[in-house]
């Protein structure tokens, strides 16, 4: 539980989002994270019951150009994201040689200085021009959009990419492509939303259900179970979640030749058997040492392989293919799937792990072909697409219509319609900060 009360408060935060987002802004947003990561930490490190440290993890939680640099400015972003749990399981093996309470102490106490550098960087950075836009803040976002650019205002291609955008806001402005609750489980509109969020919810959903954070959260034990030696355990933890932290940096220059489809499809078929071999090492009833072996093997392989294609990937997709005005929606929707499924696995798979043993990765297996199937079926290929170019890939045919674009709302910044909503963190918002 107190493993998983982390990824439970932040399951609430993320439905927070749905309403905070369009108010603060990815800027806002993230400054709200920092504050409360800092708070969080300084709680945990100073905890001296179970209830305290609790507590303190539940505090704790929670722009491109071009079509072609959205991809791997994302997929950058998440590689740096994972190289952080590979530094934690470091600095946690590191920390592990001491007797006294700076052994564990120490590691919580250290994720504030992230947060810190995080939060006075952001300081000094404008939020996204699509943000800026939306909420009439016209000067502000033709400032940002000029600078992501490196172009005057009233170059060619800047002006283009700021009437596509004004396009998106209008048409996503009109009464009948408005989302509401009864779109999410039937759509029928012509941008399909109800769709395009659903989908954000369960590829990172089903993401969760592959067991990563699993491996994350328990890797110690996990070796520690296969009959490996205490230290050997913690060792091989590192090792495993720097492997997974390395295979998120073949994404990011390979992730627009490859597409976003064929990452995902093969990388969850080399996840499936990769994992599948790991379970019939440790299930076999007289383990040797070359029976270990090939099992640890296999679960580094199997973290490699997730970190090349089910991290940037999934991570980029459901905000990338949701219209402008709810892809704040979408990136909640796809925290929501990220951190409900992450505690299912974390809070349910400790438990499930001790009482059925080998057969909790039977689960994994499955949701590996799960993953292979929901990719193939439902996620058509985003890749080389503008933001823009998206939507018309979702929407129904004729959808997209041309919208006219007032010359004096160009200038203005006044929209059709009330705008509540606007995009998620996407590639292009990377860019910007």
């Amino acid at each position: 539980m107190v493993a998983s009360s982390y990824v439970l408060a932040a399951t609430v935060i993320s439905t927070l989002v749905f309403f905070v987002g369009m108010p603060l802004g990815r800027r806002g947003c993230i400054l709200m994270g920092d504050a409360l990561v800092i708070v969080g930490s300084a709680i945990q490190a100073t905890a001296f019951s179970m209830p305290h440290i609790i507590v303190g993890r539940v505090i704790c939680a929670e722009m491109s150009t071009e079509a072609s640099q959205r991809g791997p400015e994302v997929a950058i972003q998440c590689a740096w994201l994972i190289t952080g749990i590979a530094i934690a399981y470091w600095i946690d093996f590191g920390t592990t040689r001491s007797d006294s309470q700076a052994s564990w102490r120490f590691p919580i106490a250290f994720q504030s200085v992230f947060a810190t550098i995080s939060g006075a960087c952001l300081l000094f950075l404008p939020d996204t021009p699509r943000w800026y836009y939306a909420r009439n803040r016209t000067e502000e976002g033709d400032a940002v959009l000029a600078l992501l650019n490196d172009r005057p205002l009233e170059d060619i291609a800047v002006q283009q990419q700021k009437r596509d955008i004004m396009r998106s806001i209008q048409l996503e402005a009109e009464a009948e492509n408005r989302l509401s609750l009864a779109s999410l489980v039937w759509d029928k509109t012509e941008l399909r939303v109800g769709r395009r969020i659903r989908i954000s919810f369960l590829i990172l959903s089903i993401q969760q259900m592959m067991g990563i954070n699993m491996l994350v959260y328990f890797s110690t034990r996990i070796f520690a179970d296969i009959g490996l030696t205490d230290f050997m355990s913690q060792l091989l933890a590192a090792v495993m979640n720097t492997v997974f932290a390395i295979g998120t940096y073949f994404t990011p220059g390979t992730i627009e030749k490859f597409g976003r489809r064929q990452i995902m499809i093969w990388t969850a078929v080399a996840c499936g058997v990769s994992m599948l071999i790991f379970t019939v090492m440790i299930a076999l009833p007289n383990p040797t040492l070359a029976t270990q072996w090939t099992a640890v093997v296999f679960i580094i392989v199997y973290n490699l392989a997730y970190g090349y294609g089910w991290v940037g990937c999934p991570w980029l997709y459901g905000p990338e293919i949701a219209p402008l005005r709810y892809r704040h929606v979408a990136g909640a929707a796809g925290s929501l799937g990220e951190w409900l499924f992450s505690f299912i696995t974390v809070f349910a798979g400790g438990i499930g792990a001790e009482v059925t043993g080998w057969r909790i990765w039977i689960w994994q297996i499955i949701f590996c072909v799960i993953a292979v199937l929901f990719v193939y079926f439902v996620c058509p290929e985003t890749s080389g697409k503008t933001l823009e170019e998206i939507d018309q890939l979702f929407a129904s045919p004729g959808a997209y219509h041309d919208t006219a674009i007032d010359e004096k709302e160009m200038e203005t910044g006044h929209h059709t319609g009330s705008l509540s909503h606007i995009e998620h963190a996407s590639g292009e918002e990377t860019n910007a900060r």
